[in-house]
């Protein structure tokens, strides 16, 4: 999952992306609310976390101009504003979640993964092929009933391809999933993670699309309501 947290707290944004990144997440940071909407511009989050006192203007109003736009990403609101007519306004502008300050990481975390199931239409964090099971929340891989251990990146690629259900994503697409938006790594990485994951899920789980990029194989693909 590949998150964009909108904190102007230096120590609380970077605890937030550090404690995501141990289950497994993508984390990009936003400082204020003009460079929240260029990473949104930039990349394709799969949530975002976001506070309402930032330095450059109220984080609702940034909510409404996205959903505005009609950019669907979920949306947690992590705030000190804790009375029911703060998370009332915050649901009525465009919120999915709302979390008040001071808040427990675990519950964070839940919440997240929460969205993002309700997103891909999920009712379970279980993905289930003849030969092959999954759980996307608490990263468990089966082959054949044998556990397999896959890296965080692994996962990250896993849970890009799974979720794109057959479209093609481009090196660029999967780097940022992967790493997020401003870590430089080599530009070999992809296809390292693929060749990885290939060889411990199987070759026929990920397609390569020559000159375009890599998508979920056929046989995987599915209504993953």
């Amino acid at each position: 999952m590949h998150v964009l947290i909108v904190e102007d707290n230096t120590l609380v944004a970077r605890g937030i992306k550090a404690g995501l990144e141990l289950h497994g997440m993508t984390c990009d940071i936003a400082m204020h609310i003009a460079q929240a909407q260029l990473l949104m511009a930039a990349c394709q989050f799969d949530a975002c976390v976001l506070d309402l006192g930032l330095p450059d203007g109220d984080g609702l109003q940034l909510l409404q101009q996205w959903r505005a736009r009609t950019l669907d990403v979920p949306v947690l609101i992590l705030t000190a504003r804790g009375t029911v007519e703060d998370k009332v306004l915050g649901f009525q502008t465009g919120g999915d979640d709302y979390l008040a300050k001071p808040f427990d990481l675990p519950e964070l975390v839940v919440r997240l993964q929460a969205l993002h199931r309700r997103a891909a239409g999920r009712a379970s964090d279980w993905q289930q092929w003849p030969a092959l099971r999954l759980n996307l929340a608490t990263h468990e891989a089966f082959v054949h009933e044998q556990p397999v251990e896959l890296s965080r990146r692994e996962w990250a690629l896993l849970g890009a391809l799974l979720q794109a259900n057959g479209r093609v994503l481009t090196p660029v697409q999967l780097h940022d999933r992967l790493y997020g938006f401003e870590q430089d790594v080599g530009s070999n990485t992809v296809n390292v993670h693929v060749h990885n994951l290939r060889k411990k899920l199987g070759a026929e789980l990920i397609d390569t699309v020559r000159g375009l990029g890599f998508r979920l194989g056929a046989s995987y693909c599915k209504d993953m309501a």
